[in-house]
């Protein structure tokens, strides 16, 4: 993707995440559209994503599956320095550039994890948190193509992330080879990464909607009961804010 979309998408985000969720969420043609594409997603999921999920973890062993995630972990966490420092929080920040220094290094280009033999603990967060932080409001829930349940800021969250993502640097600055093998390497590699993380929650999902009436309203309250930790406002009123669920979306859908 090129900056200039990164940029416009960042914007038309924000300017969504002013939108009054409680009015959004009271509105008909957003939960018709929500519907609509939660069917197009949950058909894609059960023909192509989820097959191809089952096949990955059938011809691979769990040493392997580790590598992989391990692998694109480490990718996230030039993202995570970033945004503990802007959320003030510089010795995390340190941590997270030890953490990738160490795994890059030392573990292979992040396929082990060193770094937490190390001392140096992973302490995920990402853009999403920082705006939460910064009193940006959520916005209305709403399902994107392909990466499913979100919301305006959350959707920000993933394009700021994604644009510290190292992979993409590489790719637009790689003056090896051709157009065409750069990009075939870059979409091969972001295509493992989400049948790596589809994979590791073929039962999460598969358990989550078990027995469901309405599939759509089990993800759609989850995944709001789950970013209710998110919703801190300079760590206003902290202890008001509990989750019923226990779910990181974060970690499961924005690879």
């Amino acid at each position: 993707m090129e900056r200039k979309y990164i940029i416009l998408s960042l914007c038309l985000a924000i300017l969504l995440s002013g939108t009054q969720t409680a009015k959004a969420e009271g509105d008909s043609a957003l939960e018709t559209y929500n519907r609509a594409m939660f069917g197009f997603n949950t058909t894609l999921d059960d023909y192509v994503f989820k097959p191809v999920a089952r096949g990955y973890r059938a011809i691979t062993t769990e040493f392997i599956r580790e590598r992989v995630h391990d692998f694109f972990a480490n990718l996230r966490e030039p993202a995570t320095a970033i945004n503990h420092t802007l959320q003030g929080n510089l010795v995390d920040s340190g941590k997270s550039v030890g953490r990738f220094v160490v795994n890059t290094t030392l573990g292979l280009l992040g396929t082990f994890d060193v770094a937490s033999g190390w001392g140096l603990e992973k302490n995920k967060t990402g853009l999403d948190a920082t705006l939460a932080k910064w009193c940006v409001p959520d916005g209305p829930f709403i399902v994107l193509p392909i990466f499913g349940p979100s919301t305006p800021r959350h959707t920000v969250g993933m394009a700021g992330d994604a644009a510290a993502d190292p992979l993409y640097w590489a790719n637009y600055y790689a003056s090896f080879g051709e157009d065409w093998q750069r990009y075939s390497f870059y979409y091969g590699l972001t295509a493992l990464g989400f049948v790596s993380v589809r994979e590791e929650n073929l039962e999460f999902l598969d358990n989550l909607t078990a027995g469901s009436v309405d599939v759509y309203g089990t993800i759609k309250s989850a995944f709001i009961q789950n970013r209710l930790k998110l919703n801190v406002c300079a760590d206003k009123n902290a202890e008001n804010q509990t989750a019923s669920y226990d779910f990181d979306f974060d970690e499961d859908f924005d690879e």
